[in-house]
């Protein structure tokens, strides 16, 4: 197919926003949004207000647009979305990217004025599988799966376990498109430095603090290991204040618990950077940006034992069940038992990343599937 002068006119759609301060979908929209300005498109992100590190007009050369949303929980993203989708009907983009599967029916208003924009749908994982949602939201989302086959050009899924799931359940030929591990090398050790940490002398845990995440289970499981070694729970969420505030009373009861909140930057990659391991508890989603991330560092990994996770690491971990936290206790002890196998194993998973995660083969397959139509 020809090249268009000067690239494509993309918009990413869905998220949060950028600089990325949030979940895997913000971690996406700005890895992938900076590649494809690096390689000659003009990409806009739509973000929303107060929900992002700090507001700017450009960001690692994307264009960001700052649009309202209404601040609740069954509403947030698809309010969002739907006012990002009004705005793009009008700027005649060549492509768009729609994140999150509940996003799908909003799919055709970029094209509301009759413009021949090729929209192109990341459905996530099973969303509807997390305990945060009620009957009416779970039927929501099933809903937009459905929809999700039939309102976009192309659907992207990042993981083969939910590409499997939408071919069997629908029919559907979906793009699997993972995410990348390769960030840069933190430069310092401020934020080590700051929570009293030591070049690999903790234990890293990453995500938001949701229910189906488990933070809760790696706290109950980490206080029954021997190892006088910090544990910090990284992350925050919207909307689960009660939740967290019983995550926070447990993690008073034992000194060697950190909760020193959400970090995203330089922060957060020295923590990964430098962790002794990195525990993943994660029961919904597909490809978890975190869970590659740490594998690109070459972090030994004790992971909960989805289909998804088992997909991303292959052999490359020491596996638990999160709803036993005991398991928990025997994976550390185990991981711990010897330095040099606990290395080798960071080693041989920062390998898997390196051959299956990088984010410019993600561009590519992204650039491929929304220049489809040029």
């Amino acid at each position: 197919m020809p090249d268009r002068p000067g690239g494509l006119r993309i918009a990413i759609l869905g998220t949060r926003g950028i600089p990325a301060a949030y979940g895997g979908f913000e971690t996406l929209a700005e890895e992938l949004s900076a590649r494809l300005a690096e390689r000659g498109h003009d990409v806009t992100v739509y973000s929303r207000r107060l929900l992002v590190a700090r507001e700017v007009e450009r960001h690692r050369g994307v264009r960001v647009v700052f649009l309202p949303t209404v601040r609740r929980k069954y509403f947030e993203t698809v309010v969002h979305t739907f006012v990002s989708g009004l705005h793009a009907a009008g700027q005649d983009y060549d492509a768009v990217l729609v994140c999150n599967a509940v996003n799908a029916l909003t799919c055709r208003l970029p094209r509301l004025l009759g413009s021949s924009t090729r929209v192109v749908l990341n459905v996530d994982g099973l969303e509807r599988n997390r305990r945060k949602w009620n009957a009416l939201g779970k039927l929501v989302y099933f809903l937009s799966e459905r929809l999700s086959c039939v309102m976009p050009d192309a659907v992207v899924t990042d993981a083969r376990a939910i590409e499997e799931y939408y071919r069997t359940s629908f029919g559907l030929v979906s793009t699997f498109i993972p995410y990348g591990s390769d960030l840069p090398t933190p430069e310092g050790s401020v934020t080590l430095d700051r929570l009293g940490l030591r070049r690999g002398g903790y234990v890293l845990y990453v995500s938001r603090f949701e229910p189906e995440n488990n933070p809760d289970a790696v706290l109950r499981g980490y206080r029954g290991f021997s190892r006088d070694l910090p544990l910090v729970l990284v992350g925050s969420a919207p909307y689960a204040e009660r939740f967290i505030s019983g995550l926070r009373a447990e993690a008073a009861e034992d000194r060697r618990v950190l909760l020193p909140g959400a970090i995203y930057g330089e922060g957060y990659r020295e923590l990964l950077a430098n962790a002794a391991a990195y525990v993943h508890a994660t029961e919904v989603g597909g490809t978890h940006p975190a869970l590659v991330e740490a594998m690109g560092f070459g972090r030994p990994i004790v992971a909960h034992g989805t289909a998804e996770n088992h997909e991303v690491l292959g052999e490359e971990a020491v596996w638990f069940d999160a709803a036993r936290p005991e398991t928990l206790t025997s994976a550390l002890e185990e991981l711990f038992r010897s330095d040099e196998c606990r290395l080798a194993l960071g080693e041989r998973a920062g390998r898997r990343a390196a051959e299956h995660y990088r984010w410019d083969t993600v561009t590519d397959a992204y650039e491929r599937l929304l220049r489809a139509s040029w």
